[in-house]
């Protein structure tokens, strides 16, 4: 699409930056922005002969610490293809604020279908449960494929600190949650020393990706089973697997959970798993023990309800004038109360 208000990337500044750096960049570069996404900015570039390359930048305005990390995404995705081939290639990272104003790194671009809140008509359009059987369980396997990969391989087993890192996420996410109220939510305070009292030990550590989601996977144009890429890897490091399977978790909506959100997944439509289901299968195909999972469920949805306050505090405050997020201080709350539903039904 074209630009949004305020997003505007220059190309003649953009293309002399980039000329001589990356194959087959040379004049300058078309430039469109892609619409999908509600923090980082995506761009495609275009340059004769059919080259295209993507761009990724932070927001515009004040971002949370250790949030929208552009040196952290490409030092990620410019080795993880070499061992999970659904990760694009990340071929250069610039953090001289006089190119476009902010840290940016480009990288290969991949084609695929990208669902978001509903099966799109290629797939039967949310009536081919097959189909939507498939989105469901490649969700899953891919998952399961990824937290495989040994971070030595790579070269990234120095990503992160993974001891003592449940407990620091529902820190630094309590702490998120602060810095963007709007008004006071007590059930919030509640939820964040309900997960504070009760860490659980955490398993073996792994990479995670720590934002693991069906509009952050594109599947092949013939094949909802079959996922060609993952995206938005500006937060991977080393840490608890539980913690992935529950941030994608808390946007699997059911019958009568009605807080989607912005591009939520079509959870409820036939054939689509249930959470249990995607539990099970997830436990069938990692080995692991999953009869935690309560804990790490009310933990993705806390963290989501801090994800949307976050975006609503910057439309709130004139950061961004993406409407898609003026709603989303009543979302934050209804994730808080699905949260304590969940501790009041399982204990």
């Amino acid at each position: 699409m074209s630009f949004r208000p305020g997003e505007e990337l220059d190309a003649g500044t953009l293309g002399r930056y980039l000329a001589g750096k990356l194959p087959g960049a040379e004049g300058l570069p078309e430039i469109w922005q892609f619409g999908g996404g509600n923090a980082n900015l995506t761009y495609l570039l275009r340059y004769p002969g059919d080259v295209e390359y993507v761009l990724r930048r932070p927001p515009h305005g004040p971002v949370a610490p250790t949030s929208h990390d552009m040196a952290r995404e490409h030092r990620v995705l410019s080795v993880l293809y070499q061992a999970f081939p659904p990760a694009p290639r990340a071929y250069l990272y610039c953090d001289d604020p006089a190119v476009i104003g902010a840290p940016f790194f480009v990288m290969e671009r991949r084609r695929g279908v990208v669902v978001r809140g509903f099966v799109p008509p290629e797939f039967g359009g949310g009536n081919d449960p097959v189909a939507n059987r498939k989105l469901s369980e490649v969700l899953i396997d891919t998952l399961v494929e990824f937290q495989a990969v040994d971070p030595k391989r790579v070269g990234l087993e120095a990503l992160g600190r993974p001891e003592g890192f449940l407990a620091r996420q529902v820190r630094g996410w309590t702490e998120r949650w602060e810095r963007a109220r709007t008004h006071d939510v007590p059930a919030a305070t509640e939820l964040a020393g309900w997960l504070a009292e009760r860490l659980p030990p955490s398993p073996v550590p792994t990479l995670i990706h720590n934002d693991w989601r069906l509009d952050n996977m594109a599947v092949a144009f013939d094949d909802p089973g079959r996922c060609v890429a993952v995206y938005d890897w500006d937060m991977c490091t080393l840490g608890d697997p539980f913690t992935d399977l529950g941030t994608l978790l808390s946007s699997w909506f059911e019958a009568g959970e009605e807080y989607a959100f912005l591009a939520s997944m079509p959870s409820r439509v036939p054939g689509f798993m249930r959470r249990d289901e995607a539990i099970a299968r997830y436990a069938e195909r990692s080995g692991r023990d999953v009869s935690r999972m309560p804990y790490y469920y009310v933990f993705g949805l806390f963290k989501m309800a801090g994800v949307v306050q976050q975006l609503f505090y910057r439309w709130h405050k004139g950061q961004t004038k993406d409407d898609r997020m003026a709603g989303g201080e009543a979302v934050a709350e209804g994730l808080i109360g699905l949260a304590r539903a969940h501790i009041e039904s399982h204990g």
